[in-house]
Order: C-alpha cells, then sequence, then structure tokens
C-alpha cells in the first residue's frame, strides 16, 4: 500500500505536477505532514498548508489549472470530517434575511485600502473585459460599458443597482449616460465609501437587504452579487427583480457559475473568503427564472476573468510594501492563494463568469447595441 507521500505524488503526476519539480508549476513541500493533511482534508488541507507555509510553487495559478483539469478535486476523496463542513449549507438557509451580513462583516468590510491597493479607478470587484487590451483599467470601463449597452440604458431611465459595491457602476452609468440611479448594499464600508466617489451625480445609496427593496425601475443590474444569494433564495431573488422591473425593463445579471449544481462552496473559500457564498449552475438559474424572464443573452466572459485576477494579484503584490504593516504574512499567502487559485479555475473552465440579460414575458426584444 502506498504512503501518503506517494499517493499525493501519482496523483499529481497525472495533473503534470512533480513534487519538488523543476517547473515552474511543480509544488515543493516544506513540511511533510502536508500529503496526509491533503488526503483528508482535500483543498481546505491544500489551502490551509499553503497560509502556514508547508508548501510553496512559482507559479500557483498553473499548478490549481493542471489539477482541476484533471479533476483532482474528485479523485481525493477526504475523510468525514472533511465533508461535514459541507452539511450545514445542505440542511440551513445560510443567506437568510438574520445571516446576509455575515458575508459583508468578514468581507466587504475589511479595509478599503486593501481593496483599492488592487483594484481599478472605478473599484471593480469583479470580472473585466478585455477586449482589445490588457490594461485592467480599460478592461473594466469596457465591462461597465458593455453593460450599459446591454442593458439599454437612457438619460431619462431609473436603473437599480443591487450589490452595487464602492459605487464603480453607478458613477459609470451616470456619468456617461445621464441617468438615475439607486444603489443598494448592506456592506457598511462599502457604503461609507461610495456617497463621496459619486458626489454631484444623480445616485442614490441604501443600505438595504435585496428582499427588501421596493419601487419599479427602467433597468436592473446585479454585478458579482448572485453568488451571495444561496440556492434557497434564487427565486426569491428572481422574483424581488420581476417586481421592481418595469413591464418593459431590462435585467442583466452577472455572475460566476459552477459547472454543476451545488448546495455549498469550496470550504477553503467559505472558512476565509466568502463565508457561505454559493456558485450557482445555469440549471439553478433557469429554474430560478421559469414563468418570471426571458433569456435574451447568456455570455459567457470566464477566460477576462483568469485575466482579471492575474492583474489584480500583480498589483496587490506590488502595493505588499504598504500593506505589510496592518496584514501579516499569513494573510498575503491567503489573499494570493484566493487571487492566484481563482484564475487557475477560470483557466481549467471549472468555473465560469456569466452575463445573462433577462427581460419580463411579453416584453420586445431589445435593440442590440453591442
Amino acid at each position: 500500500m502506498q504512503n501518503p507521500k506517494q499517493m499525493i505524488e501519482t496523483m499529481f503526476s497525472q495533473a503534470g505536477v512533480t513534487l519538488n519539480g523543476p517547473n515552474p508549476w511543480d509544488m515543493h513541500v516544506n513540511d511533510d505532514r502536508l500529503y496526509a493533511r491533503v488526503l483528508q482534508e482535500k483543498n481546505l488541507g491544500l489551502g490551509e498548508a499553503y497560509m502556514e507555509g508547508w508548501w510553496d510553487c512559482r507559479q500557483l495559478d498553473e499548478f490549481i489549472c493542471r489539477l482541476l483539469k484533471s479533476r483532482l478535486d474528485v479523485k481525493i476523496k477526504g475523510s468525514f470530517k472533511y465533508f461535514m463542513h459541507l452539511l450545514p449549507s445542505i440542511l440551513f438557509n445560510l443567506q437568510s434575511k438574520r445571516r446576509s451580513h455575515c458575508i459583508a462583516e468578514r468581507h466587504y468590510d475589511l479595509d478599503n485600502e486593501l481593496f483599492m491597493s488592487f483594484l481599478d479607478s472605478y473599484n471593480q470587484y469583479s470580472c473585466g473585459y478585455f477586449n482589445d487590451t490588457d490594461d485592467l483599467h480599460q478592461a473594466q470601463q469596457k465591462k461597465l460599458e458593455l453593460i450599459c449597452k446591454k442593458t439599454a440604458i437612457g438619460s431619462n431611465d431609473h436603473v437599480l443597482d443591487i450589490g452595487c459595491g464602492w459605487g464603480g457602476f453607478a458613477k459609470y452609468a451616470a456619468e456617461h449616460y445621464g441617468c438615475r440611479v439607486t444603489a443598494v448594499n448592506i456592506s457598511q464600508e462599502q457604503l461609507r465609501y461610495a456617497p463621496d466617489f459619486c458626489k454631484n451625480l444623480p445616485v442614490h445609496f441604501l443600505d438595504c437587504d435585496y428582499r427588501k427593496i421596493r419601487g419599479t425601475f427602467d433597468e436592473i443590474v446585479s454585478v458579482g452579487m448572485f453568488e451571495h444569494v444561496g440556492p434557497k433564495n434564487y427565486r426569491t431573488f428572481m422574483q424581488t427583480v420581476h417586481r421592481c422591473l418595469k413591464d418593459d425593463g431590462v435585467f442583466l445579471l452577472q455572475t460566476i457559475g459552477g459547472n454543476e449544481s451545488e448546495t455549498g462552496c469550496d470550504p477553503w473559500f467559505t472558512k476565509y473568503i466568502f463565508p457561505n457564498s454559493v456558485l450557482p449552475s445555469m440549471a439553478q438559474i433557469t429554474r430560478s427564472i421559469e414563468g418570471l424572464f426571458v433569456v435574451e443573452d447568456w455570455h459567457n466572459l470566464g477566460p477576462h476573468y483568469d485575466k482579471t485576477l492575474m492583474a489584480w494579484n500583480q498589483n496587490f503584490q506590488k502595493a505588499w510594501p504598504r500593506l505589510k504593516d496592518r496584514y501579516d504574512k499569513t494573510f498575503k499567502r491567503m489573499w494570493e492563494y484566493y487571487l492566484l487559485s481563482c484564475a487557475g479555475a477560470f483557466r481549467a473552465r471549472y468555473i465560469q463568469l456569466w452575463q445573462i440579460v433577462l427581460t419580463k414575458y411579453g416584453t420586445a426584444q431589445p435593440e442590440c447595441r453591442y
């Protein structure tokens, strides 16, 4: 029978990864306790061991890409303890009204300077659109422009932005299209920053759970928020949008998506980055809109997220000298593992990024402006 090291060595070789090998994507082991930990705790153990310095890799993004392309996430079974991490998302509604602030408090309410250190000038914490550009700032403005064109925003329109972040989309839409924007969020740090960022523009911010939104709007946009809604609430979210959207309006949803339907998220990401988040599948999204919306367009921008994350990590590394007085080395390794492992996952086509354009039943097909 193979020992843990031999088992990991054999499985990794199937992905073209050599332990302590010469390639930039090869894993270099600093603590032999790693092997048993990965077999027992899968990606949770792998991520925690990286944070603790048990292993290193010069090209972490490509290491993760190779593991996922070879489906090692399925081949490594994990222990009973590992699967206990998945149980709460099956039994409970982890994204209920009472629990919904958890993601804001533990992630989005981190120091604004941390996020501003690696984001673009519009503070877009979502996928850019690298169409004829390699520049992050241009890619994010191209993404914002694409959203405005897909939703056909006009100067007399009132737009709802669900999960508005630091107000980047609201600012861009108001500046370039002259529309009025109501932006909804539950992150106190983002809401503290956003009004000043959109100063002197027709943008109004609300500290409000999406379930409590009232009013009607010409267009509704939600970018990078649906990942926090949860399968038990997808239908409620869509019903809320349907209620708030005018009969001839357009709704654009941008979300990271999974290839398979799940009830929970990767345990490492749940514990350290995005608590209680879930990546929806196409099947889960389409079930949630049945009887409510017509799908006008479904655009996969997944490869663009790989480039976005790599640019974010490059900016984060450059900014680290001014951040290190507030964050320790473990945090730095956690954050780079987050950014680079996500880049690898998009590169492996393990996860996707979708822009979905929806209209109500009976609405004339929107004019294509892009």
